[in-house]
């Protein structure tokens, strides 16, 4: 699950969650609260894989166990902290063990706005993708994929080191008059195996969105400069088809470059239990071994029945070797109309109680063999 519903509503953004937000007060009491809360999530899930087999299993998806303090310092001044661990295997518990957490961060927030520092979901997942897929197995694709070192095939979006949530710090500002910004960094420090580099490397990001009653519009740049790549060479085998005989030959490809620069708009519009949005995202690599990569994206939610759940749905155009929104068509050339490709998901839940739902998911991805296409049936229990 990308992101519980539980935590979604924690944070704020309680709009089109399926349930109500169960989490307990255990403190309360001089201006000091702190909140317990978490989930149980496990799914059946079927997906193709690069033969066209589907793949099926009995999987965590997700289960989470959190808390949220914060306490008024002085009027007007919050000082706040949250923690999320998950990566249990609720399927496996016995013998798979926990490798990892989700989310954690420090903060102050008031009058002047938000800021904070630790590891929480990039600023273009929140603002940019989260609008048109948020679902509960299956999304659409997105520029997140090339985070970190490229593959080891030329072409290949596989990433070899990525971190899009760690070691950032943001400054989020109220709302002006509609208006609301962010701008942050990341920083991979030289004592850390995830950098890239002999020295330490900074990205910037920041954005800007803007809300006028059930409409909004956002736009988020990051320049990913902590993925800079220096002195590296990647070997990989082409093939080409010679006078009827297929010819492998073996390349080399040095980078000391930059991966590249990642930005999105997204503009929605909520009609009561409805909501509509699109979306235009873009990679642009800095190297010869990836391809630019552009998004073009619809989605919609619809919360049915006066609560009893969501359906919901999103259409994506995934176009690789292209200049931008600008040059749409001549991006769909034959070197590229084998990587490019659509992709469908859609899914619908439905609230068994205030605490337990139940969903069904499917997506479509378009591609060799099918890879990609899956199903899945889940439940969810949050406390």
């Amino acid at each position: 699950m990308k992101k519980t519903l539980l935590a979604t509503a924690i944070a704020g953004a309680a709009a089109f969650t399926a349930v109500s937000a169960q989490a307990a007060t255990v403190y309360n009491q001089d201006g000091t609260k702190l909140d317990i809360y978490g989930n149980v999530q496990l799914v059946y899930a079927g997906v193709k894989d690069d033969d066209g087999e589907t793949r099926d299993e009995i999987a965590d998806n997700g289960s989470t166990f959190g808390f949220a303090a914060e306490h008024v310092i002085y009027n007007g001044l919050i000082g706040y902290a949250k923690i999320e661990i998950d990566d249990f295997k609720a399927d496996e518990m016995k013998v798979a063990g926990r490798d990892a957490g989700d989310t954690a961060y420090i903060g102050l927030k008031g009058n002047f706005g938000d800021a904070r520092v630790g590891s929480y979901d990039s600023l273009l997942d929140d603002w940019i993708q989260d609008p048109i897929s948020n679902n509960e197995y299956f999304d659409v694709s997105d520029s997140n994929t090339f985070k970190g070192a490229p593959g080891d095939e030329a072409g290949d979006a596989d990433v070899i080191v990525g971190d899009p949530e760690g070691d950032k710090i943001t400054y989020t500002s109220p709302v002006w008059g509609g208006f609301q910004f962010a701008l942050g960094t990341q920083y991979k420090g030289d004592g850390e195996s995830e950098n890239l580099t002999d020295s330490g490397e900074a990205s910037i990001f920041g954005g800007l969105k803007y809300t006028y009653g059930g409409f909004s519009i956002a736009g988020v740049y990051d320049d990913l400069g902590i993925y800079d790549i220096e002195d590296q060479s990647f070997t990989y085998i082409s093939t080409d088809v010679v006078n009827g005989n297929v010819v492998s030959t073996e390349e080399t490809v040095d980078i000391d470059s930059d991966l590249g620069d990642q930005y999105g708009v997204t503009m929605q519009y909520q009609w009561d239990s409805l909501r509509v949005a699109v979306k235009y995202e873009r990679f642009e690599s800095d190297n010869d071994l990836l391809k630019d990569a552009d998004y073009y994206a619809i989605g919609a939610r619809y919360g049915y029945l006066d609560g009893m759940g969501d359906v919901y749905g999103s259409y994506q155009y995934i176009d690789f070797g292209g200049s931008g929104f600008s040059d749409f068509d001549s991006a769909n050339d034959d070197e590229n109309d084998d990587d490019n490709h659509n992709e469908f998901v859609a899914g619908v839940t439905y609230n068994i109680s205030d605490a337990m739902y139940t969903y069904v998911e499917g997506a479509v991805r378009d591609r060799d063999n099918d890879q990609g296409d899956g199903y899945a049936v889940g439940l969810t229990y949050l406390f």
